[in-house]
Parts: structure tokens; sequence; C-alpha cells
């Protein structure tokens, strides 16, 4: 991969990683365009990283929050903060429980099959599709709903399904307000990202050298500082734009995909 290819993909990290359109998805179709040959364990790799460009991204733009909730913590109480991280560390299980025990299976799919990439994108468009329907309310994220917004996150590992869309339209299909149901789709990934990082350095799978190393690092670059830029924009857009809009492209580039992967 080289250097044009890396910022490319970095800026496409960036920009969909904070709308309900799969990130991840948009990776591999962005590879399979630019004719990236990396095997699936190479693929993973830069995906993951620019995955933790975002992390940081976010913890930028919610450092107020993130800030917040730490201080709650250190009160030593069962305050809202402490709640909330409780939250928090329940949504991860799901997730957690497929990365160590799927990793290979799960590796397997982020070699450019843009077929699977199309049809998990159309899921993603139904789901969006129902999830705009739900009426709006002010409920907060309860610990059921934390749970099983954790699976709806555990699924979206797939390339395709969209994590922000899935989490968020998960939430509000369970009646949690939308500003609400945001806010805890783009926390709730932070610690995993930043956990996947640290098992992938402890089990020496993150190897940089010569051009993969210049790739990556301006990968890196691209995605967080795209990101930044874009969190900041468009989490309103989430918030307040209709949930369909974000449907209908994933539909569009679905099928685009799907028709690509049989008559391209």
């Amino acid at each position: 991969m080289d250097t044009l290819d890396a910022i490319i993909l970095g800026i496409i990290q960036g920009l969909t990683e904070f709308l309900p359109v799969s990130s991840s998805g948009h990776l591999e179709l962005g590879k399979a365009i630019l004719g990236d040959n990396s095997v699936p364990e190479e693929s993973l790799l830069f995906t993951v990283v620019l995955h933790f460009a975002t992390a940081l991204s976010t913890i930028v733009v919610f450092r107020k929050d993130i800030w917040e909730i730490i201080s709650g913590l250190f009160q030593f109480k069962w305050n809202e903060e402490a709640q909330f991280s409780a939250k928090i560390i329940l949504s991860m299980l799901p997730a957690v429980m497929v990365g160590l025990f799927f990793e290979e299976q799960l590796e397997a799919f982020f070699g450019g099959n843009i077929k699977l990439v199309g049809f998990m994108l159309i899921i993603t468009a139904v789901l969006l599709y129902f999830a705009d329907k739900a009426k709006d309310t002010s409920k907060k994220v309860s610990f059921n709903n934390a749970f099983i917004i954790g699976i709806s996150q555990a699924i979206a590992m797939l390339p395709g399904i969209s994590r922000s869309g899935a989490t968020i339209s998960t939430s509000v299909l369970l009646g949690v307000d939308k500003t609400k149901a945001a806010r805890f789709s783009f926390l709730m990934v932070v610690p995993l990202i930043f956990g996947k990082i640290a098992k992938d350095i402890l089990g020496g799978e993150l190897h940089f050298q010569g051009d993969q190393a210049t790739s990556m690092g301006v990968g890196f670059i691209a995605a967080f500082v795209s990101g930044i830029i874009a969190c900041t924009w468009m989490i309103q857009l989430v918030k307040k734009s209709k949930l369909s809009y974000f449907a209908i492209y994933c539909l569009i580039v679905g099928l685009i995909a799907v028709g690509y992967s049989i008559w391209g």
C-alpha cells in the first residue's frame, strides 16, 4: 500500500467513523477500489490502526465528558458517573467475547470481500430505516439496554454493519433518547479499541517495518485529523438528521457493492 492510498483510506475512516454508514465496510470497499492486495491479517491490522486514530479523536472531542466521568469515579460513590462507567463496561462484554473466541474467523472477513460488505450495508440500511420510525423520548440508557446495545456492537464487528448505526439504532428502538444514544455509542467503543491495541502489542502482533510503517503512520494521521473534524461536525448531523437519509445511502452503496462483486 503506497502513501497516497493510506491517506485516502485514513480520510475515509475519519469521515465515516461517526456516521452510521460503516467505516470498516467503506475501508474494505476502498481497499478493493484501490487494488489493495493485503492478506487478511495485514488488512485487519491497518483497519485497527485507523480505528485507534479515530478513538483518539473521540477522546479529544469528548474530553469534557470523559473528564467528568473520571472525576465522578474518584468520588468512590455509586453516582451517575460510576453507573455510566458500569454500563460502558457491560456493553463491552459481547464484543470482548467475540474478539477472544472468534478472532481468526473475524479476520477472514477483512480481505476485500465486497459482496459481504454490500449485503451487510443493506442490513444496516434496514436497521436504520426502522430506527427512524421510532418515537423520540427522554429515556436514558439502562443496564439492560447497555448489554443489548453491546450485542449490536459485537455484531457490527463484521465489515459493512455500521457500529454507530447498529448501536444508535438499537438504542433508539429500545426507547432511548437520540442524543443520549449517540453519546453512549461514541464513548462505548473507545475502551474496546484501546484494549485491542494493548492486546496486539502484548501479543507481539503489531509489526511496523519499512514501507508498511510509513503507510500506517500517514494513514493514522489522516484518520485522526479528519476524525476530529468529522466528529465535531457530524455528531450533530447524527443527532438531528433523520436516519432514513443514511439508510438510503447504505442501501445504494450496498446494492452497488453487491452488483460490482457479481458483474464487475
